[in-house]
């Protein structure tokens, strides 16, 4: 007998692809859309037995907020999560929610109808490779850590934290290369090794991953009192030499 089932997806044309999918499997979907401020409304009104919610952002905070609105006015309905390998906080937060498993999103249709048949049974369902990263990663914190403001803040050296620090407050190079002591043309290269490091393609998005991450917060800390990390002579101790002046 086939699952009367729902499709979220942060990606509309996935939603619609799985959902496509599953009908031709013989499921019965009431609906395959994008998640939004509605979604849970959605799925509370339309009350199917099962929700399959799509995230590429499961560390995310508030990520797994629908799934607390659908369990509390529709606790039937069976949550089964599909996201990347996320890290064991990932997996905490879904089930948290009072999700009924947590599949990989580049799982095989067949994974993804066996998951959803075991949550309208009442089962939990996550797969045991999930379970055993999960877990290895919870033994082995200082191997893998989670944490990821501090894994950033581990890619920049000490001159390069004072450059984010300053990107953040919102100096421009100018600013940057007169509180620093530094020429501006040298003060621009070291936004970009910035930015590169981060993974970010511009100072905006530096400072919004800065904030998310708690990384300056952690910068703070980290920094003993006394001369900024900017002072001269900091850079020959941990920065590379920056390219000659044009």
């Amino acid at each position: 007998m086939g699952v009367r089932l729902m499709v979220l997806d942060d990606h509309r044309l996935l939603a619609e692809a799985l959902a496509s999918a599953l009908k031709l499997r013989g499921h019965r979907v009431l609906a395959a859309a994008a998640p939004a401020a509605g979604a849970a409304d959605l799925v509370v009104s339309r009350a199917p037995e099962v929700c399959l919610l799509g995230t590429a952002t499961p560390a995310e905070p508030g990520a797994f907020d629908p799934i607390v609105k659908i369990k509390r006015e529709r606790p039937q309905v069976a949550v089964v999560v599909l996201g990347p390998v996320p890290s064991p906080r990932g997996i905490a937060a879904a089930f948290a929610a009072g999700a009924s498993g947590y599949v990989r999103h580049d799982e095989r249709i067949e994974g993804v109808e066996r998951a959803m048949v075991k949550a309208r049974a009442g089962e939990a369902v996550v797969a045991p490779q999930l379970l055993q990263g999960a877990f290895a990663e919870l033994l082995n914190p200082a191997v893998q850590p989670d944490d990821e403001g501090q894994r950033l803040l581990q890619l920049l050296t000490p001159r390069e934290v004072e450059v984010l620090v300053r990107v953040a407050e919102g100096e421009d190079t100018r600013l940057i290369a007169a509180g620093m002591g530094i020429a501006p043309s040298t003060a621009r290269t070291h936004v970009q090794r910035v930015l590169m490091k981060l993974g970010v393609g511009s100072r905006l998005e530096a400072a919004a991953l800065a904030a998310r991450t708690g990384l300056l917060d952690r910068a703070a800390i980290a920094s003993p009192p006394g001369p900024s990390a900017g002072y001269p002579g900091a850079a020959g101790l941990s920065d590379p030499p920056p390219p000659p002046e044009q």
